[in-house]
């Protein structure tokens, strides 16, 4: 297979999610990186999320609002 990720910077962000709609909290808590073989994603979390639920996303330019504060 063609390695298509020469980079070492990761392509997305892992997400802990607390709550709902308008009022969900959006934390940072690590980055993915794809697979060489393009068939699942490598995970490093800097903190690990016990409430709430987990969301991959990939880097977008703008990031929508309300995700990445604290």
């Amino acid at each position: 297979m063609t390695k298509n990720n020469d980079s070492k910077r990761p392509t997305h962000a892992i997400w802990q999610v607390i709550g709902e709609g308008d009022k969900a909290r959006w934390i940072r808590v690590g980055a993915a990186w794809p697979n060489r073989d393009g068939k699942g994603l490598t995970l490093k979390f800097d903190a690990y999320p016990v409430a709430g639920r987990t969301v991959v996303r990939e880097f977008s330019e703008q990031q929508p609002e309300g995700r990445g504060s604290r």
